[in-house]
Order: C-alpha cells, then structure tokens, then sequence
C-alpha cells in the first residue's frame, strides 16, 4: 500500500485489492509511551505520551499554538455501523483524533454461530466478525498508524461457542485486542457453563500465544443489575475469576485488564460510590491493567449528559489509575452510531487529561475517614462472595442458584440474579474427553496434544510435525472471499461510488451516502405534543424517515427540545460549487511588528439605528482577543451612530481606517448604508486616503466592495482577519 496522503480521501477499493496475499505487519498490543516533562507550546506537561505526527487537536487548542498532547492512558473508540467499509474511514478520522484502540463491535448473534461466519458480513445484524472485513481492517490500520506516527490497536470480542475459532483467526491475522470472559458467555448468552470455560481455556492460550490484550466482561454485570451501584462485590469477583483464569492459562498480567466501569451516574452522589469502588479494585487488582469505561446503565440520548458523566468517570480514573480509557458516546442511548460523537467522545478524553495534567501531584486521596472504610468493606464484602460460592460447592453451582446479576448489595439478596442450569445451554453435552490418541500437531493448543509419540523433541513445538501450522506459515491459511453476489462489499460500493470521488457530497451518519443528517428544534409545547410535531416538520422539510432520537422537556408547558433524524435524500454536485478562496491570515507577531513600525487609528461604530455591539466589540477590544492587542488605537463611537458623524470623526482624528459594524438589514439597510459611507467619504474628499471596513452577519467580502467600501467581514470573521487585511492594505499602499 501507498503512504497515505493527508488532503485525500482513503483508497478503500485499494485495501480491498489483493487481500488473500495481505499479511499484518506486526502482532501483539502495544502500549502508549510515557514522555516525561514533555514541551509543548508555552506548557511542559508531566503525563503525556509521544506526540502524534498528524493529528486533528481540540478546537480551543487555537488559542495555544494548535498543540495536540496525548495521555499516558490508550483511548479507545468503538466502531459498529456493520459497513466496514465505511468503518475503516471511521478509523482514520479517530485516529487522528487520539485514538489508538479501535474496538469492533461484533453483533450478538455471532455467539451462537458454531464456527467462523466465512463470506458477507451482511444480513445477521450488528458487526459480523469475518476474516475478510478483520483482514481489510488490519491492512488499513497499517497505513493509518504510519499516518498517525503511532502503533494503533485493533480490537474485537472471542466469544460464544465459536472463540477458540475466532481466536485462531485473530491471531492469524494480527489483531491485537480482545474481550474474552466465559463468564459473559455462561450469563449474557446462555451458553453452557462447562462447553463455555474449555472453550475459554482454548481462546485464552491463544491469545497469550499472540500477546494479544484481554479484557473481560465483567462491567456487564454493571449494565445489567437493576441496581448497578449494588453489585460492586460481584464485580469484583468476576474479574478476579476471569484474571486469574487467564493468568492460569499463560496471558502475562500486563496484558489481563479489567473492563472497570464506575457503578454510578450522576444526579445520584456518584463520586461518593464510584471513587471507592474504584480504589478497592485497583487494590486487590494491582499487578492486572485497567479499562476503565464509562457507565451505560444511565446514559440516556442526551449528548450533554454522556459528556458530563464521561467527564466525571475519567475523574475517577485520574484520581486512581488507568491503562486504557474508553469512550462511550449518546450511540448507546440512541442506537445509531455516529462518526461524530466517536470522534468528539475522543476529543473529550483527550482535552479532560490534557486539563487535568499533574493533578495528583497537587491533591491526594485521604487516608483516613469515610473512604478508606468504604474501601476496606468493599473487599470484605467480595471475598464473603467468594466463600459462599465455595460453601455452595462449585462456581456452576452458584451460577445456577442465581447469585450472579442478583442487585442486592452482598450479602443481601434480592433473588433477580441470572440463573443458569449447569447441564443446561447453548452446546451443553458437546464437551468429551480426548482419546489417548488425540494427536493436535498446532501452536498454543491447550492440554494434552499427544505428540511425543511422533516426536519427543516437538512436546514444546508441536506445530514442527506439520511443518509449521497457520500460526507459523500463513500461507496454509484459507481465505474465503464473500460468497452472496448481492450482498457484499463490492455491491454497497458500487452503489455510493458517485460520493467516493470529489465530484458529489451527501450529508452521512453511518455509512457512505446515506444522507442522514439531524435536526433540532424548540418548540413551544409540552413533550409528547413536540415530538409529533416535529416529525410533521421535519416531513415538510423532505425529510425521508424521520425519527426522534432525543427529546428533554423545558417546561411542561412552555416549550421541548427535539432533535429529528431523517434522510436528506439530496447532493451537492461539488463542480458547480462556488468556493471564495481562503484569506491568509498574518502571525500575531507579524501584526505587532508592523503596527509598531507603522502606526494605525481606526474609528469604529455601529452605523445606522442599529444598537448592536457585540460583534464589533470582539473585533476590536482586547478582552476578546480583539485588534488593540497589536497596537492599534481605536476610537470606539458605540451604537446607532449617523454614517456623517462616523466620516467626520475620522476626519477630526486623521483616522487611517473607518470600520462600520451593521447587523440589522431590514429593507437592506446594510447595502444602503456601506454605500452611504462611501458616498459621503467621496464627497468630503477622504476617500482615497482612508480605508473604509464593514462587518456583519449579512455581510459579505463580495457585496461590500460591491457597494464602495474596501472590504467586508462576515460572522466567521475574527479581529486576526481584520487585522491581517489592514496590515496588507497598508503595506501594498507603502509601495
């Protein structure tokens, strides 16, 4: 594959290309690196990793030299839209966003599937994992990661009665992180407790095998409970079931993380019983790495609200410690998955440490009073689960009496727990005992292999009987291409290859083209009323299917907030499309320099009968970031000020720049007076000798040069833009 180009769009029909030959370039998760008091800009920062090459930072990072500084702790983003086509473009924009851990969701009915779904991943719902799209994944983030200057993470999930398959698969293909708990298995799935821990056993040695990076799913148990602040004893025990399980199996500790999910959400005192649980886990857990994600269980569809607990969950994190953070956005109170919330999701980890830099260094959790006791009871009450599960006599046992997912606060019960029968489930009897003959001649096989017979010398290299299994020689791989004439990648390609060029845009949410876009709106009515009525709106506006996806009340009766989605089966032929060139804006030092060598007075108003001052106020003050902070002397003359009085003020002062501010347009009352201004500035026998500006909502560069005066701003405008302009209107006048 080609280096990527920055200014343009990612080949997808180029990965695509060649792919039964494609081979991962590496295997194996790879951490950020730490870099110690690391300069950026005006700051020097004490918990960062190496800088990214390309990145895209935060929108207020403007304000400080553009810099980008990436956390210690990897950032997840997860991908789901089940196009992985489109989802590979996702990658590249979460990459550059900070980004390094890249999760597939797999769809849940992949558990049930007795071996890998070869062919489309079309039609089963959700994310089919197949080789084809996990290969056409790995390939691009090959490419991204030198793009982005730094390793990037793939991941997805090793579960159901088909792990040890996907496992293998993973491995082969070099994926790098996986969820991988029987647990979530026995509980979520239904699948039988027995078949679903020798599995397990299989998946896990495997992954070891590829040193890929386990994480459980012991934070289901969070999202499930009815009380999730409840369960925080049994947590505890299933990711220290799962841990030393996979510990067991051969996975080194640094690569065992707890899927660690804060119990709580605000408006209940969440820090109160998030922040112990938090410290007893990473107590008893301490040689293990973290996952810390945000809590689901009461996220709802306001994008606000996921932010605020977001926030307040890697607080949390940064309070105690974390590994890799995860980044949940409104998707899973909408149930839509939209690349911009990935990326802002990513944007709001990234700004939240960057912010809370060295914040342990200036506070520190108290050794004393309430939270130390928390703590200590905390781990009381999970070992006292341990030993009921022992006193029950099995964890099957326990499973199937219903201890686990019951919301009672251990020891109480509630009796809502998630009961399982031990000879019960999905692939219960399909678990036998190897023949004394068994002979499985492969790499990170788990039990006995029966290959000493062959050779004693291949006990510890099985796979050398064969000359070597898929592990070792990928050519002996399988690649099975899509197998459905209709429903495949290249017919959804096909279809939205007019938007693939640089010639058609479409508004898109999930996929390529499929002109999703949101609507909100404020209507003046109660919320069941609003919700109808704004799909009324939304119809008479060509919105194709339109749905509600987030509605919050403001007052019973006085007025709801809607936000609509709907198909805008509509395009822009880009062509035809006319685009004003960009201004070049001068540096700041550039400016300052120049008006000290060259002084400049502006006079400044309002014109007309207009009594707006904010716009030209943050054009011009230096509090706004405004013009004065170059030098620049200013005559401010405030608001509805006669055009006349703006002319002969310039007079008076022997002003070098007149700038009229003019928002109200009634009648075109801002055409009529920048045509005033220069009118009266003829006759008063200045004009050549002054330079007149207008600026405006309404005003545009073209149509105020159209009416007489020099140039014109519009709401995008900031005072470096004036500035800029000025300073080279001088400078050309100079010559």
């Amino acid at each position: 594959m080609k280096p990527l180009k920055i200014n343009e769009k990612l080949d997808v029909r180029e990965i695509l290309k060649d792919l039964e030959n494609y081979r991962p370039k590496r295997r194996g998760w790879v951490w950020r690196t730490p870099v110690e008091n690391l300069k950026m800009g005006h700051f020097t920062y004490q918990e960062c990793s190496t800088p990214l090459t390309n990145y895209i930072s935060t929108p207020a990072a403007k304000y400080f030299e553009n810099i980008d500084p990436q956390p210690v702790y990897t950032i997840t983003t997860e991908i789901a839209s089940g196009r992985f086509e489109d989802d590979i473009r996702r990658m590249r924009m979460a990459a550059w966003h900070g980004a390094d851990h890249l999760m597939v969701i797999r769809t849940a009915g992949q558990s049930h599937f007795d071996g890998l779904i070869e062919g489309t991943p079309q039609g089963i719902g959700g994310v089919a994992i197949t080789r084809k799209q996990v290969r056409a994944q790995r390939k691009a983030c090959d490419i991204i990661e030198e793009e982005v200057g730094r390793p990037i993470n793939y991941h997805s999930y090793v579960s159901g009665v088909a792990g040890p398959d996907v496992a293998v698969m993973f491995a082969e293909e070099g994926v790098n992180g996986a969820h991988q708990d029987p647990q979530y298995n026995v509980l979520y799935r239904n699948i039988n407790v027995i078949r679903s821990f020798v599995d397990a056993a299989e998946s896990k040695k495997i992954l070891a095998w590829a040193e890929i990076a386990q994480i459980d799913g012991a934070h289901n148990a969070n999202s499930t409970a009815r009380y999730a602040w409840k369960v925080m004893p049994e947590l505890m025990v299933q990711h220290g079931i799962n841990a030393l399980f996979s510990a067991k199996v051969g996975i080194k500790k640094d690569l065992i993380c707890l899927s660690t999910v804060p119990p709580t959400s605000s408006p209940a005192p969440c820090m109160r019983l998030d922040l112990p649980y938090a410290v007893a886990l990473r107590d008893i857990f301490s040689e293990y790495r973290m996952r810390a994600q945000m809590n689901t269980k009461y996220i709802t569809s306001s994008a606000r609200e996921a932010t605020v607990t977001h926030v307040m969950n890697m607080l949390v994190s940064k309070l105690t410690n974390a590994d890799i953070q995860s980044t949940i956005t409104p998707d899973e109170g909408r149930n839509v998955p939209w690349h911009a919330y990935n990326i802002e999701a990513c944007d709001t980890a990234k700004q939240t440490f960057a912010g809370m830099d060295g914040l342990m260094d200036m506070v520190e959790l108290k050794k004393d009073g309430s939270l130390p006791l928390q703590v200590r009871e905390l781990k009381e009450r999970a070992a006292l689960y341990l030993e009921e599960i022992l006193a029950t006599g099995s964890y099957p046992e326990a499973v199937e009496n219903g201890m686990f997912i019951d919301s009672g606060f251990f020891p109480e019960r509630n009796g809502d727990g998630i009961g399982r029968k031990v000879d019960g489930g999905i692939g219960a009897g399909t678990v036998y005992e190897r023949d004394s003959d068994y002979f499985a001649p492969v790499t990170a096989h788990y039990g006995y292999n029966n290959v000493e017979q062959y050779d004693k010398n291949a006990v510890n290299d099985p796979s050398k009987l064969i000359g070597g299994c898929t592990f070792e020689d990928p050519n002996k791989i399988i690649y099975i291409d899509e197998l459905d004439d209709e429903d495949n990648v290249n017919v959804r390609m096909d279809a939205t290859e007019r938007f693939r060029s640089d010639h058609f845009l479409k508004p898109e949410v999930e996929w390529l083209g499929d002109g999703v876009v949101q609507l909100e709106m404020t209507l003046p009515t109660d919320e069941r009323t609003a919700e109808f009525a704004a799909l009324e709106l939304a119809r008479k506006m060509n919105l194709q299917d339109p749905e509600v996806i987030h509605s919050e009340s403001l007052q019973a009766a006085e007025g709801t907030r809607i936000q609509i989605k709907g198909v805008l089966n509509m395009e822009v032929d880009l062509s035809k499309l006319v685009i004003p060139p960009v201004a070049d804006v001068i540096s700041e030092d550039e400016i300052t320099k120049f008006i000290s060598e060259n002084p400049m007075k502006i006079v400044a108003g309002t014109v007309g009968e207009d009594e707006h001052s904010v716009g030209l106020r943050e054009i011009i003050d230096i509090k706004h970031g405004g013009i004065e902070k170059y030098g620049i002397e200013i005559e401010y003359l405030g608001t509805s000020v006669p055009c006349e009085k703006l002319i002969d003020a310039a007079i008076e002062t022997n002003a070098d720049v007149i700038l009229m501010s003019t928002i109200i347009s009634h009648d075109n009352i801002h055409y009529k007076n920048m045509k005033k201004i220069h009118e009266l500035a003829v006759e008063k026998g200045i004009r050549d000798k002054i330079i007149i500006c207008a600026g405006g909502t309404q005003v545009t560069p073209e149509m105020a040069r159209e009416q007489g005066v020099d140039q014109g701003f519009g709401r995008k405008d900031r005072g470096i833009h004036v500035a800029t302009y000025l300073v080279n209107k001088k400078m050309k006048q100079k010559k």
